[in-house]
């Protein structure tokens, strides 16, 4: 039975370091979430999901000397849950717009009028 060969790190490689743009999806994804009930939260949750795209690609291609890959799946979550509370913002207010424009209450005639 042989064991597995576990490789092993050479001492020329370099130290994993934290993605420094793992923290800032985590941030834009955290103000999309805040904001989103007020739409404005559309804007950064909209960069939180574009940063986490090229920063995953960033760490892939790093091949495990960038850490922070948590930071970017919190962030992508919060970007999409701040989305999700805006669109519901924008669907709440068009229907609550559209009540109030067939709301009953038309033009008043005195009586006897035809």
């Amino acid at each position: 039975m042989t064991l597995p060969v576990v490789p092993t790190r050479h001492p020329m490689d370099p130290e994993p370091v934290p993605m420094t743009k793992a923290r800032a999806v985590f941030a834009l994804g955290l103000v999309g979430l805040l904001t989103g009930p007020l739409v404005g939260g559309v804007i950064p949750a909209t960069l939180a999901l574009l940063l986490a795209r090229q920063s995953a690609r960033q760490a892939y291609a790093a091949g495990g000397y960038l850490t922070g890959s948590a930071w970017i799946r919190w962030g992508r979550q919060l970007a999409w849950t701040g989305l999700v509370l805006a669109a519901t913002a924008l669907v709440v207010a068009l229907i609550a717009g559209l009540l109030h424009l067939a709301a009953p209450g038309g033009q008043d005639f005195a009586p006897g009028t035809d």
